[in-house]
């Protein structure tokens, strides 16, 4: 190797080497808790930038311009936001709302124009930019051609008479988008069944079609009807592969005696298509099943778009992020019974006709084959999509955050799919009348069981999504309490949904999706959204720092599909008092008993194992329960009856009954427990109650039994801290008793709606245990913070931590209010009392939307000048937030109960001016323009106002008192 050679070579490894370096330490610390800090009471209460919440920032219909673009990331950066997701989609039409102009086509010259602006102003700014690989969801798009597209299997039958030659053309089964391929041509006895029940719910079982569209139970495709006697269409030998017999459409076979059932089996494209896209950025969904042509389509769509901006692929923009799946069913692509061969150890050609409905073998053979047909889906899914999707980012230092787990339930294992994430991204919903029931509207808590079960740091959900309303959220009721729910089921970064880029020719409220919680800065409240976000910015300091703990582990099934449902779910019944995660197959074989617990290769402990009940696990599974058991673990489950798979079945289920007899006993008993090993088996009881059978106290306890269901948490661990954030899920305050699993620490109170910490100041140790009495206001919530030592037999000194206040006065009478006139305000008006704008004669306050300044002087009495004095504003309508300055001094934003102030040292005895600013939505202003002709309209918007809306109660409501602590 001449010296010119050796020096463009070493020149290459050190080109490759750098980003590898750089790629391996960021994927390392964003995966990692970093361990070697400590908790600060300064970033709690001032939380830096890496902190802030991001959003969906929908480039809506693609009408985004370089102006607005500025526009919204200074005002991210200004407001404290971490970063964005580029997310350009359609849906401004959808529900009967308007349109808006149609902008460049998603990776044309000039959208990448405006993405690079993008990315360039993020890297001024110094945010973390993500990116949606297409527009709309559903990957696809126009140049995906039919056979790049997600297939399914289809067939044609027909009977022929036996003892002859046959030549028979073969129809061509029910075809969409002109396109086809044969897979198998096959031949079985034809029967005739006066009433055989159908297999139950073939086409689910087929995945043919998506389950359910909001985390289904999915463990009954496992199981079917009783079968019946003769039922069957034969076994797997009577299949007959007549595919090397068929040509140009003809079968030419000679037939042996009998009446024969032939079967065309082959595939084409299903109807998914790409969902709620920009303009001309339609077309069908990309097969999820094959490498190559996730390939292909990154070749053209994706690797331009971060080779364009060089060195900032890695740096400012990190994650990329497809949608949720939605794409309905989808069972085959090219080459796919080689996949399964290879994936279950046998050819599926014999019982390709249970496709059809056939019954082959047995019914139970049939639906083992079926879940053996699933899982390999699933396996494609997992390794020739999000696998393929997480290696090509890798090589550019970016990361990916796909919500690639549900809650449709497509034909996957949605813990599965996490494992190639770096943002294990999820969903929740404000409450909505699309998905109104918790159980439709939570699901954080699989996502934040990937994050710790693949060692992972970040666990994002898509917040406050709705469909139906419009501008008349309430932060507090609305937004803080969903969050609150999925903060304890693990959730540790919030990306709105959603923040509508608008340019201004669009107008004020502007253009809009016509979906999701409108949080952008053309939102009346933007101004004064600041306290909620640091709220948020403080809770992700503390949740995103240190590991969750969890005492039990949930084993979640090996069927498919296979999706997490909300944490109140409970499918160990763990809860109350001891929390648990999810593990799925892959995770499961990792674990090994060490130090007396259950333990992942990365750390993470569990004191107990629960098992699903339905009775079902894969021999792997099995065995690993097995080896679990031997070496020391708690088990909690019923006993394996079947191992539901083809794979080696006859070997397969004797040694699943060996090992079942062994960890269970022979019999089937409803409840009992069995030593195995150096471990135990538990059966017919909850998690909880073998918990405590083994003496193991609950983690955190309610002690007013009563009250224990209006509360949740969260324990995170940080070195030696332990630390729990507890909320109050109900609109009424709440007082309790809450018992930890600690002693020996100091409890402190941290307060994230104000950053206020404080050592407790009454609080008792008794067996082993700290019980902290603690107020939450409505839908309130506190983090209990133990770093402290102290001697175990200490307690606090006072009887409560919460101060009590008696009225010192109300500010009854006149306030004079001040309203913008640009928005159809009065410049000013007298309330005689406290009201609603909505109750007011002038239509210029019945119908305003915006900020009101009210303003009073008043005197207090003399009063104990040793006493803190506090300024409370009652009721705050509609939106919930106000600013309050009193005698020239701002003392900051309310925006959740308790709506006060301190005011201390700034009162004084007379004369003293006070101004709150209070600030509704947009509501009664779009209701107000709502039958007025456009030329006299204060509002532009594509959404429909529709007749329906109400206006709603808006303004200072009070009563305004001032407060002495006692």
């Amino acid at each position: 190797m001449n010296q010119k050679t050796l020096f463009i070579s070493l020149a290459k490894i050190i080109l490759l080497a750098v980003p590898l370096f750089f790629l391996t330490s960021w994927i390392w610390q964003s995966g990692k808790p970093q361990s070697d800090k400590e908790l600060s009471d300064e970033l709690f209460k001032n939380p830096s930038q890496e902190y802030g919440i991001r959003c969906w920032w929908w480039w809506l219909n693609g009408n985004v311009t370089k102006e607005a673009i500025t526009r919204d990331l200074e005002e991210m950066k200004a407001k404290g936001f971490s970063g964005a997701c580029i997310f350009d989609a359609g849906g401004q039409n959808q529900r009967g709302n308007g349109d808006v102009p149609e902008g460049p086509l998603w990776g044309s010259p000039a959208w990448k124009d405006l993405y690079v602006h993008a990315i360039n102003e993020a890297d001024r700014l110094g945010l973390v930019m993500s990116l949606s690989i297409q527009s709309g969801w559903n990957l696809g798009g126009p140049d995906v051609t039919p056979a790049e597209a997600a297939k399914q299997v289809v067939y044609s039958e027909i009977s022929v008479k036996g003892g002859r030659r046959i030549t028979e053309k073969l129809a061509l089964p029910k075809i969409h988008d002109d396109f086809y391929e044969d897979i198998v041509v096959l031949a079985l006895p034809s029967k005739n069944f006066a009433n055989r029940a159908p297999i139950r719910d073939l086409s689910n079982k087929t995945a043919s079609k998506e389950v359910g569209w909001s985390a289904p139970e999915t463990r009954p495709l496992l199981f079917d009807v009783p079968a019946t006697e003769n039922e069957e269409d034969g076994k797997p030998d009577d299949v007959i592969n007549l595919t090397e017999k068929y040509k140009n459409g003809v079968l030419d076979w000679e037939a042996p005696a009998g009446e024969w059932v032939i079967l065309r089996m082959g595939y084409t494209t299903t109807h998914a298509e790409v969902s709620t896209s920009s303009g001309k950025w339609q077309g069908r969904v990309l097969d999820y099943l094959s490498e190559k042509h996730f390939n292909r389509y990154w070749d053209t769509h994706v690797e331009p778009l971060l080779t364009i901006i060089g060195s900032k692929a890695g740096k400012t923009l990190r994650y990329l992020q497809t949608d949720s799946f939605e794409a309905g069913g989808l069972n085959w692509t090219e080459g796919f019974e080689k996949e399964f061969r290879q994936r279950r150890g046998y050819d599926p050609m014999p019982y390709m006709p249970i496709l059809a409905g056939k019954i082959i073998g047995n019914r139970d053979i049939s639906n083992r084959f079926l879940a053996d047909f699933r899982k390999t889906i699933s396996d494609c899914i997992s390794d020739k999509h999000y696998r393929l999707f997480a290696e090509r980012a890798r090589k550019f230092g970016i990361g990916i955050q796909p919500e690639s787990a549900g809650p449709h339930a497509g034909p996957f294992d949605g813990l599965k799919n996490y494992g190639h994430s770096e943002i294990m991204m999820s969903e929740f919903w404000s409450p909505s009348p699309h998905r109104s029931k918790p159980v439709d509207r939570f699901f954080v808590k699989q996502a934040a069981s990937a994050a710790k079960i693949y060692g992972k740091k970040l666990v994002g959900a898509e917040s406050f999504t709705t469909i139906g309303p419009h501008w008349n959220d309430v932060i507090w009721t609305n937004m803080k309490s969903a969050a609150d729910h999925e903060f304890c089921a693990g959730l540790n970064l919030i990306y709105l949904h959603t923040f509508t880029c608008s340019p201004k020719e669009m107008g004020i409220p502007g253009q809009e999706y016509f979906a999701g919680t409108h949080f952008n800065p053309n939102v009346t409240w933007w101004n004064y959204s600041t306290g909620f976000i640091k709220y948020l910015s403080r809770i992700h300091y503390l949740m995103q720092e240190g590991t969750s703990q969890a005492d039990v582990l949930y084993y979640y099934g090996d069927h498919i599909p296979n999706v997490g449902r909300y944490k109140d779910d409970d499918p160990a019944g763990a809860l109350p008092g001891y929390d648990y995660d999810l593990i799925n197959e892959d995770k499961l074989l990792a674990l090994t008993f060490r130090n007396g617990k259950i333990t992942l290769p990365h750390g993470a402990t569990y004191r107990i194992l629960a098992l699903p009940d339905h009775q079902v696990l894969s021999l792997a599974a099995l065995k690993k329960v097995a080896e679990l058991v031997e070496h020391g673990a708690t088990i909690v489950g019923r006993k394996t009856l079947s191992t539901a798979s083809l794979v080696d079945f006859r070997n397969a289920e004797k040694l699943r009954a060996e090992i079942a007899d062994k960890l269970w006993g022979e019999g089937i008993s409803a409840k009992g427990q069995k030593k195995v090993g150096k471990g135990m088996v538990f059966w017919g009881a909850t998690a909880k109650e073998v918990l405590g059978a083994e003496g193991i106290q609950p983690d955190l306890q309610i002690i007013n039994a009563s009250a224990e269901s209006t509360f949740d948490y969260i324990h995170r661990k940080w070195n030696n801290t332990d630390y729990f954030f507890i909320s109050n899920q109900t609109l009424n305050g709440k007082k309790a008793e809450v018992s930890f699993r600690i002693s020996g620490k100091l409890p402190e109170l941290w307060n994230a709606v104000t950053g206020e910490i404080r050592p407790a100041a009454a609080f008792r140790q008794e067996n082993g245990r700290t019980i902290v009495p603690l107020t939450f206001d409505p839908y309130g919530s506190w983090f209990v913070v133990f770093r402290k030592t102290i001697p175990s037999a200490e307690h606090g000194k006072k009887a409560d931590n919460f101060t009590e206040f008696q009225k010192v006065m109300t500010l009854n009478g006149t306030w004079d209010v001040k309203f913008d006139t640009k928005w159809g305000g009065p410049a000013t008006a007298k309330f005689e009392k406290l009201e609603s704008w909505t109750q007011r004669p002038e239509d210029g306050i019945k119908y305003y939307s915006g900020t009101a300044v009210y303003r009073k002087t008043f005197d207090i009495p003399k009063i104990d000048s040793k006493k803190l004095l506090f300024l409370d504003l009652g009721q705050v309508l509609d939106v919930g937030v106000a600013k309050i300055r009193l005698n020239g001094k701002d003392l900051g934003i309310v925006w959740t109960p308790p709506f006060r102030v301190p005011v201390s040292g700034i009162v004084k005895g007379k004369d003293n001016v006070l101004e709150i600013e209070v600030t509704n939505s947009w509501r009664n202003r779009l209701v107000g323009d709502r039958e007025k002709p456009e030329s006299e309209r204060f509002t532009k918007t594509n959404v429909r106002i529709l007749p329906e809306w109400k206006l709603l109660d808006s303004g200072l409501m009070g009563p305004v008192e001032v407060l002495q602590a006692q």
